[in-house]
């Protein structure tokens, strides 16, 4: 970055000095530090703050509350904010060229030129990495409305070009090290062009050999490769992409890197191992990438019925309910929404009821939320519906599950509907329940009453 800042300036000029901490707009600083962000992230209650700065006070000082706004933080999730990053190198690259224009005429652009040699070296050079971080900071410091750089990589076609070299992971089964770096350095370049304004990029992403590459990056790629590949498959989602064109095995193999990202061990054990500063930061980017990583699920099987069936076929059952009895109430509703699409077929029905540990789970869990309790209710009464075989009417009782549904219905500050879910497992199943001795013996008036 400091080679293509330095090549813009006269040889005989000093760097500019620094703006002046008055002229330094109130939102790029971070509410705790009072600097200028270089990693802005976004919590849960809107408030930007510096990585670092937020994770520390999170994680090491084990603060509950927001530090902008003081209000309780329930869901610790921390979002990476793009936006509000390129708008900061934008600034400050504009302050720069203002402080070097002042004192004296700068050379010309040279966005043209340094845009057009860094896509030939890419194209040409056997070391491409070092190229691609200087054009993915280059993409960093223009504006939001893509002006400057971003125009001229997109007619010198980098769309073609940088999606060649992430799709040659994919067609090169033993890739070296350096063209998967060079394929995770493209996906940097490329999740900084939104898809709404780009549709030849969504094309080319959207064609086999690129999802699988970012399957395959998802698997074995660093974090920050792993962080692209998300962003890039997350928004291929959201514009619409259709997953059935995909052949079975493509998908199968996009399904279990999904899932592989999401069953990691270090997610996994997340809450359960002391950490230093930085092990703890490392694992909250991590942490950030499973929430990405059931968002995506959500939205492919919302999209998409068979998706579900080959979801069910990579296992996605079972690593949803290993992954939900440590999971934090952000991420317990996202895990019963994904186990509630996959109940919405007979397959998933059938692995939740065979499941050892289904149905406890999913019990102990409702009681989390509202929404984690309006959704355990629904996969609850599909099985019960569909699968409702001795054995698990039988596990119900002992787990706990017929007590949860009897006291939702005593209770209040339910929705209706849940409460109409509950009253309709109780009038199918609760002749059964009563004949238990273990069944509470104040509840029984009750039950014969709605049966």
């Amino acid at each position: 970055m400091e080679d293509i800042r330095q090549n813009r300036l006269p040889p005989s000029q000093p760097l500019p000095p620094p703006p002046a901490v008055e002229d330094i707009p109130p939102y790029f600083r971070c509410p705790i530090s009072m600097e200028v962000m270089h990693d802005p992230v976004t919590i849960s209650t809107g408030v930007s703050f510096e990585r670092a700065n937020i994770e520390k006070w999170f994680f090491t000082y084990n603060k509950k509350t927001c530090p902008a706004t003081m209000q309780i933080i329930v869901n610790f999730d921390i979002t990476p904010n793009y936006t509000l990053k390129r708008l900061i190198l934008s600034w400050k690259m504009n302050e720069s060229c203002s402080s070097a224009s002042s004192s004296s005429p700068g050379p010309p652009s040279m966005e043209y030129d340094d845009v057009v040699a860094l896509l030939k070296n890419i194209e040409l050079s056997p070391f491409k990495a070092s190229s691609l971080k200087k054009l993915r900071l280059l993409m960093a410091i223009d504006d939001v409305a893509a002006v400057g750089a971003k125009p001229i990589f997109v007619q010198a076609n980098g769309f073609e070009v940088l999606v060649g070299l992430v799709t040659q992971v994919a067609i090169c089964e033993s890739s070296n090290f350096a063209n998967f770096e060079a394929c995770e350095e493209a996906l940097g370049v490329l999740s900084q062009f939104p898809f709404s304004k780009t549709e030849k990029l969504f094309e080319l992403l959207s064609r086999p050999e690129a999802i699988k590459s970012m399957a395959i990056v998802l698997q074995r790629g660093s974090i920050e490769g792993r962080f692209y590949a998300m962003e890039l498959l997350q928004q291929i989602s959201k514009k619409g992409y259709d997953y059935n064109s995909l052949t079975k095995h493509h998908a199968i193999d996009l399904f279990k890197s999904i899932l592989e990202l999401a069953s990691d061990e270090i997610i996994k054990k997340a809450s359960t191992v002391k950490m230093t500063d930085s092990s703890i930061a490392t694992q909250c980017r991590y942490g950030t990438l499973f929430s990405s990583a059931l968002e995506l699920l959500i939205e492919i099987m919302e999209s998409s019925k068979k998706c579900r069936l080959l979801l069910i076929e990579a296992g996605a059952v079972c690593i949803m309910i290993d992954l939900l009895p440590d999971s934090n109430r952000s991420k317990c509703e996202k895990i019963l929404h994904v186990l509630k699409l996959l109940s919405d077929c007979a397959e998933g029905r059938l692995a939740m009821a065979e499941h050892i540990m289904g149905i406890a789970t999913v019990t102990k869990k409702m009681s989390t939320s509202n929404t984690a309790t309006k959704i355990g209710v629904k996969i609850l009464w599909l099985i019960c519906n569909y699968h409702p075989s001795e054995r698990v009417l039988e596990e119900m009782m002992g787990c706990g599950t017929v007590k949860k549904l009897v006291g939702i219905l005593n209770g209040d500050g339910r929705s209706s509907s849940t409460k109409e879910k509950a009253m309709k497992i109780m009038k199918l199943h609760g002749s059964f329940w009563r004949r238990f001795p273990c069944f509470p013996y104040e509840f029984r008036d009750y039950f014969k009453l709605i049966n």
